[in-house]
């Protein structure tokens, strides 16, 4: 029951603390609706209209699909990207010379654009759903690598040794030990990829006419109705922070409870 009740507790914290965002959100719809003001809705349309055209979107179930459709193909990418980072990043860790070998492969990785890869891949294997899904498992690959190898090169080796010392064999500390540590990096670039895995999806099937989201933006500027590009690039933002705040944070929340013993009402007394 304690258990329950520590979730409990922290899920009623993350839903109050809503509110924050809700007042950042209301700032940035002020700054949009000054910004209609003064180009006008050819330009920006005014938050209503936008609005107006996103509760159409909804109210049409082709949309639904659409846009599960893009966030599959982003979830799929940021999923293959996330097991091969964070297995690439871990061997690298424990490894000094892996991970200089592999650094400029990296840097590599992250200085093509993503627009790039997409030219390539669509000439490699055509304009597919594979295509977008290797996009963002590209894009977001050295993203998660460096944050876990990172987090496994500047861990405490003074706990490692200390659980050596007490008998654990080395998958005990790795899982028990290591991987605890790395968390606190691995996780922040978890949710940076998962964004970058979004955009990428959204961008090669823009480009490569694929269908979801990123189609039906090219056909709201071919149209140019910037009211219809604006709702589809909400309905994209919509998709990605229910992926987040509904897997990682949680997810995080789970692995790094020890982080509560900071807060004053997280001390055990």
């Amino acid at each position: 029951m304690l258990s329950i009740a520590d979730r409990t507790g922290r899920a009623g914290r993350f839903l109050w603390s809503a509110w924050a965002g809700l007042a950042g959100l209301s700032v940035f719809a002020a700054a949009w609706q000054l910004g209609h003001e003064a180009y006008g809705s050819f330009i920006l349309p005014s938050p209503a209209e936008t609005f107006t055209s996103l509760v159409a979107l909804l109210t049409n179930e082709e949309s639904w699909a659409l846009v599960g459709a893009t966030a599959i193909r982003a979830l799929v990418g940021f999923s293959a990207a996330a097991g091969i980072g964070t297995l690439a990043g871990v061997i690298a860790g424990y490894h000094p010379a892996v991970m200089r070998l592999v650094r400029p492969q990296i840097t590599l990785l992250l200085g093509v654009p993503p627009i790039a890869w997409i030219v390539l891949l669509m000439i490699w294997f055509g304009t597919g759903t594979g295509t977008v899904m290797a996009t963002a498992t590209i894009a977001c690959l050295p993203i998660v690598y460096i944050g876990a190898a990172e987090g496994v090169a500047t861990r405490d080796r003074a706990l490692d040794d200390m659980a050596r010392a007490a008998g654990a064999g080395p998958f005990t500390r790795l899982f028990r030990v290591v991987l605890r540590q790395m968390l606190h990096t691995l996780f922040p670039a978890l949710v940076m990829a998962l964004g970058t895995a979004f955009k990428a999806a959204v961008m090669a099937e823009l480009l490569a006419n694929a269908g979801g989201v990123g189609e039906e933006l090219a056909i709201a500027r071919a149209n140019l109705d910037v009211a219809a590009a604006l709702a589809w690039i909400l309905l994209s933002v919509a998709a990605l922070i229910t992926v987040e705040y509904g897997l990682l944070q949680p997810l995080r929340a789970e692995f790094e409870t020890w982080r509560e013993a900071a807060r004053p009402w997280g001390v055990k007394r």
